[in-house]
Parts: C-alpha cells; sequence; structure tokens
C-alpha cells in the first residue's frame, strides 16, 4: 500500500498543504494566500485565526482533490517563516495579530543593544547578531510599548510551531526556529533565564515551550482537527523546522562542500557547519535540523518579493497579453529581461522594500534610468539586482570557507532559467536546482518520513526523496560586466546609507 506523507509550509505570502508519496513526488497541492494587516510603516502582521482557517482550508481541500485514502497518510511536518512572533495567551486564545519576518518596528533594539554592550554579552551564546525581526526584539518591543500583552502569554511561537500546536493541542519549541530567535542559548542548546534576563525579558522564561528536534514526534492529529480537514485522527506530527532549513534539507545539503541559496521572501544564503563561525563576519549561526551541523547564514528581507512586487504593480499589460498567448505574466517578464543583455544597461535597482541587508529603515529604488530605458531594462535590473544582494551576502560566506563546489539555488529564482544563468553568471560559480518545485513543504514532509519510521534519518530520506534538476554554469564572457555593474551596486548602496533615516 502506498504509504503518504504531508507538508505544511507557511511562508510570508502562502500557506500550502502538499502531498508527496514515499519517493518524494508530489501527488497534490492546495494553498492559500494569506492576508497581510499593515497597520502602519514597517509593521507587517497577520491575524492567526484567520491563519488557522486557511491552513485548514488548504489541507481539507488537498485531501479532496488528492482522493487519498486519509489512512495512508502517514506523517505531518510543519515549516513556516523564522523570526516575527506568534503569542498563545493564558485564555487560550491569541494575544495579538502574528508578526511576520518582514516587520521592523523593533528597529531601535538591536542599536540600543549594540551601543550598551548588550550584544557583545549574549554573542558568547547566541553566535548571531541581533535583527528586528527576531522574536527578541519584537518582545522587548511589547514590553515598551504594550505591556498589558505580555502577562497574558502562555506561549510563544514561531509561526510551524503555532500550527503544530493547532493540529495537535500540544506546545513545543523545535530547534532549528528557536536557535534562530536570540533566545535560545547555543552553546547548551537550550533556553536560559540568564540570556533573557540580559534582555530584560527573564520573566518570559516559562512561556518558552520545551525543545524537541525537527524529527521527534511532537503529537498527534486532534480528533477537533481531524474533524475539520479530514486527516485521520492520530496521524503522527513531527517537529517540523524553519524553512530555510526545510529547503535545505529538500536541496540535498547534507555535508559542507555546497552552498545554499534561497530566493523568496528573503535573500537567504546558507551552509552548514559542524562548527560556529563566531569571528562576526556573517549575521547568523543557528542549529540544523542535522544536530551535528550548525546552519551558518546570510540573510535580509531583499530577494524575489521584490521582483513579484514589480511586476503586480507594473506588468498589468503584459499579463493580458501573457494570458492570451497561454504562459505566466512571469513567462513574459523573463522573455523581456533575455532581450537585454548584461552590458545594454547599468541601472542599479536596490531591492529594499522590505528593508536592506543592514537597514530595516531602507528604501527600494532604481538608480541610473533615463529616457532611452524600457520596462525591458527595468525587469532585467530588478533581476540583477537582486542576485547582486545575494552575492553582498554570499562573498561573506565564502571568506569563511576554504571550497566551494556549488550553489543550490531554490525559491522564486529556480524557477526561471534566465535568472538561473544570471545567478550563476554574478556568482561566477555553478549554479543547482532541484525538481521539485515546493521545497519547504518537501522538507517539512521528510520530518514527518523520518519520524514515522519510513526513514532512519534525514540524510536517508534526502536520498529517497530528492532528484537534481539543472545546473547552470557561469558565462566567463560576462564575467567583467557583472563585476563591473556589482561595484557599482555596493557604491549607491553606500552612498544612500545615511540617507534612510531621513525618509
Amino acid at each position: 500500500m502506498a504509504r503518504y506523507f504531508l507538508g505544511i509550509d507557511n511562508g510570508g505570502t502562502l500557506c500550502k498543504a502538499v502531498l508527496f508519496d514515499e519517493g518524494g513526488n508530489e501527488v497534490a497541492q492546495a494553498s492559500r494566500k494569506l492576508r497581510m494587516i499593515t497597520p502602519q510603516a514597517g509593521f507587517t502582521e497577520r491575524d492567526m485565526e484567520e491563519l488557522w482557517t486557511e491552513n485548514v482550508a488548504s489541507i481539507r481541500e488537498l485531501i479532496e482533490k488528492s482522493k487519498v485514502d486519509p489512512r495512508t497518510i502517514e506523517g505531518v511536518g510543519c515549516t513556516g517563516h523564522g523570526k516575527g512572533l506568534y503569542l498563545w495567551g493564558k485564555d487560550d486564545k491569541p494575544c495579538y495579530n502574528g508578526i511576520v519576518s518582514t516587520d521592523s518596528r523593533a528597529w531601535q533594539y538591536p542599536e540600543k543593544w549594540e551601543a550598551d554592550g548588550t550584544a557583545e554579552r549574549v554573542f558568547q551564546k547566541t553566535f548571531q547578531k541581533i535583527l528586528a525581526c527576531q522574536p527578541v526584539s519584537i518582545l522587548a518591543w511589547f514590553k515598551d510599548n504594550h505591556p498589558e500583552i505580555l502577562p497574558k502569554v502562555r506561549w510563544i511561537f514561531e509561526a510551524k510551531d503555532y500550527i503544530r500546536f493547532r493540529l495537535t493541542g500540544e506546545a513545543y519549541a523545535e530547534f532549528t526556529d528557536y536557535s534562530g530567535s536570540n533566545l535560545l542559548n547555543l552553546r547548551k542548546r537550550e533556553f536560559d533565564r540568564d540570556l533573557l534576563a540580559e534582555f530584560g525579558l527573564q520573566d518570559l522564561y516559562d512561556a518558552l515551550p520545551p525543545l524537541k528536534k525537527s524529527s521527534d514526534a511532537c503529537g498527534k492529529i486532534s480528533a477537533a482537527v481531524a474533524t475539520a480537514t479530514g486527516l485521520r485522527e492520530g496521524t503522527p506530527v513531527a517537529g517540523g523546522m524553519f524553512d530555510i532549513d526545510a529547503c535545505a534539507i529538500a536541496m540535498g545539503l547534507v555535508d559542507e562542500q555546497d552552498i545554499a541559496v534561497i530566493a523568496g521572501t528573503w535573500s537567504i544564503n546558507e551552509y552548514i557547519s559542524k562548527k560556529p563561525v563566531v569571528n562576526k563576519s556573517i549575521m547568523m549561526n543557528s542549529l540544523y535540523a542535522m544536530e551535528e551541523y550548525y546552519l551558518i547564514e546570510e540573510s535580509s528581507p531583499t530577494s524575489a518579493g521584490n521582483h513579484a512586487w514589480f511586476v503586480d504593480l507594473f506588468m498589468g499589460a503584459e499579463k493580458v497579453e501573457a494570458e492570451k498567448r497561454g504562459i505566466s505574466v512571469y513567462q513574459y517578464a523573463d522573455e523581456l529581461a533575455a532581450s537585454v543583455a548584461p552590458e545594454d544597461q547599468n541601472i542599479i535597482f536596490l531591492p529594499y522594500l522590505y528593508g536592506s541587508n543592514y537597514d530595516p529603515r531602507a528604501k527600494a529604488g532604481f538608480v541610473g534610468l533615463d529616457s532611452h530605458h524600457s520596462k525591458a531594462d527595468m525587469i532585467r535590473a530588478v533581476m540583477e539586482g537582486i542576485a547582486f544582494c545575494h552575492f553582498v551576502h554570499l562573498e561573506k560566506l565564502l571568506a569563511n570557507r576554504s571550497r566551494t563546489r556549488a550553489i543550490r539555488l531554490s525559491g522564486g529564482a529556480a524557477k526561471s532559467r534566465l535568472w538561473a544563468q544570471i545567478f550563476a553568471d554574478v556568482f561566477q560559480l555553478p549554479v543547482e536546482t532541484v525538481e521539485t518545485q515546493e521545497l519547504g513543504a518537501l522538507g517539512a514532509a521528510m520530518t514527518a518520513a523520518v519520524a514515522s519510521g519510513l526513514y532512519p534519518d534525514l540524510p536517508s530520506a534526502i536520498r529517497g526523496m530528492t532528484q537534481q534538476g539543472n545546473r547552470f554554469e557561469p558565462q566567463n564572457s560576462v564575467k567583467a560586466s557583472y563585476r563591473k555593474k556589482y561595484d557599482l551596486y555596493k557604491k549607491v548602496s553606500d552612498a544612500l546609507s545615511g540617507l534612510w533615516k531621513e525618509f
């Protein structure tokens, strides 16, 4: 009898339920677009009850579409965006809206902690920079701006841990997500009351759920959820993992030879290592889903979300034309961009709609436009600007490695052959993709396959459930053009860095 595994992915814009067979082949999927609440500049929120309702609807639609007997679904795994914050109350209701990883309301706290020495002290335990979008900063913001909220909190969740809690009724904190929160002592691999005290948050220690590994069993589908979704009551639910881990697992990142690049809402650039990087040259060390490894990460909210914004806002006529031709507007955008060679224009696009690499107040923009430029030039500049921003991160990672075999690429850029080639040409490294489109959901489903006993560990699940896609070799003929343009990108970004506080 066939065996199936469900991966649930709650990212920056969508919730997805994707069903895979034991070989990692996608059987069916269903998704819902998630409503973003933006009460003021820098705030990005989500109604937590609405989020749960949309997840239930996606799972139910998936079960109906797949025609699969729910009794053959042997496990469920969750993934989702990291950082942000989802607070569950002592009254068994959300305490506040969920806060998404693009939120920058707490931008002052990392600056304050850097200035007063807190950041230096806590680094000895967390091995990471403090970011405005991390739970630690947002909790401090609540303490100062909504002090009535925190005493009501029963559980401090990340996105996927909240969804798993609603599926099972059991509260757990999974290592990969919480190790990127600045709330976890990475040396001891445990929550640390003294660490929380450095931020003035020691009273919240008991609101941190018990810690679990990605492939641990973390409860079962409840009777109420079974009725609402069509899943079988008692189906095991795995710990799951942070979406950057889930994608890396689905991309086959099992050793130190490759770097994973995820071009989604966030620019994620990462590799795994048995030792953390503690020279402060990179943004973050966290715990990887394979427990002997750390995940070494450089990231910012500067990636393919900027591309989607441009296409949605400025390519209405092209969307109509694309529909007539039976292609997507993104394929049409690729055709336009492909008509422009790298050396044909020097427009610099800063992909800072949601903040830059290190300044959440930064703004997006085009520099170098003149009257002869076309929409094709602009969409090419958007694709290149996003690749350049990834390369800013990649250079920092490469400085801490002796050798890199290839880049494993996923996210929006991996769906475009043109864009994948741009990444290879900018990086001057081979770029490889994998066959599965829904990498985050596949990685989550792999944890379920391990938790259920089908595979003994995640490396075995990778061997059984992943397939390599295309490989793109860097073109030496455009190396000089891209190096010149990349240098200009950095100069433009640096020149504007002092002005963002004026906007």
